[in-house]
């Protein structure tokens, strides 16, 4: 199981926009530093709690500090985006990293954003169905057009290193997507504390997932975490509190919707006690993570910048988990 970082990019009062992108791409560097597998951002638009509405900028920006992570979106929204446009961005950082890009897809969730961008979220399944095919096309080089009358046909000329197409990731928060994942060639990724009650449903889901991929297709499971490797948890604690209510603030997510039905689920000391986040020593923290590596996860991706924490902390949680990881060998591998 690989080890990366992710970061969802979010403010909180008295935060510098600006220089909280800086910290992203110091956070990279970390995670190299660190033994990491590689970097993960979300996109988010119009509200303080994920402050990066352009990954592939973001992306480029860590690219040029760091020389061996891997570097992901987690996720670019399609039904935002035209599809031809999408592929042009990514494709560049593809380049400009020497093919070290991830790609996570999404439909979207938060109303807000939707409204702002004047779509219909009704229709964002069949948008970003169609958007994901045009983007896989494109990357390939076949001829793709945008949808109207007037489009006329084009192909990118500027390729993606990977061929065909970088590594893609579809995020889903509703277990009845799963096989339709599977189906679609893709791998999948996670977001448990938002999604899933335990460990046990977890392995289950992947199973589901992997049952239903095409038999020659090997497809990948990622899954997100919040963790804090050092010497005050009791400060992480309190972080993923303010984390846990700006997540709940966004109005009409799926996890809002699970704390409404279980009021708990928005406390964290239940979200650590499911084994979602995960606080102590580099050793303790390392020793915990097994437990995703048995569960079936190809990719776990922690959470370190999460509700505010000082980004010196964030940084040596960083580097200190990722010596412990990468020094601990051999460990147990997850079900086939």
């Amino acid at each position: 199981m690989r080890l990366s970082a992710f970061s969802v990019v979010d403010a909180y009062e008295g935060s510098n926009e600006s220089g909280r992108l800086d910290e992203i791409v110091q956070l990279a560097v970390a995670a190299e530093e660190g033994g990491l597998s590689g970097l993960w951002v979300a996109e988010h638009h119009f509200f303080p709690w994920g402050t990066c509405p352009s990954p592939p900028v973001l992306l480029a920006a860590c690219g040029a500090r760091t020389s061996r992570i891997r570097l992901g979106a987690l996720v670019s929204v399609l039904p935002f985006h035209s599809a031809i446009e999408a592929a042009e961005q990514y494709a560049m950082v593809d380049r400009l990293t020497g093919g070290r890009l991830n790609l996570g897809v999404g439909s979207g969730y938060i109303p807000s954003e939707f409204e702002g961008f004047g779509i219909d979220p009704a229709a964002k399944r069949p948008m970003f169905d169609e958007r994901l095919d045009t983007l896989r096309r494109a990357f390939a080089g076949e001829e793709v057009r945008n949808p109207g009358p007037t489009a006329a046909p084009v192909r990118l000329n500027v390729r993606p290193v990977q061929v065909p197409c970088p590594p893609i990731w579809v995020a889903v928060q509703r277990r009845e997507a799963v096989p339709h994942v599977a189906r679609m060639r893709a791998s999948l990724a996670l977001i448990p504390y938002a999604t899933v009650a335990d460990l046990d449903e977890l392995t289950s889901e992947i199973r589901e997932y992997r049952a239903a991929l095409p038999p020659d297709f090997r497809g990948e499971v990622l899954a997100a975490v919040h963790v804090y490797a050092g010497p005050h948890p009791d400060r992480a604690r309190a972080a993923l509190q303010r984390y846990l209510d700006s997540r709940r603030a966004t109005h009409g997510s799926f996890y809002e919707a699970r704390v409404e039905r279980d009021p708990r689920q928005g406390h964290a000391p239940v979200i650590e006690a499911a084994g979602w986040a995960i606080f102590g020593t580099p050793a303790d923290v390392a020793a915990r993570l097994d437990h995703f590596a048995v569960a079936g996860i190809d990719e776990l991706v922690g959470i370190f910048d999460f509700g505010g924490l000082p980004i010196d902390e964030v940084l040596g949680s960083v580097r200190s988990l990722g010596r412990a990881w990468s020094g601990r060998g051999d460990r147990p591998a997850g079900p086939g």
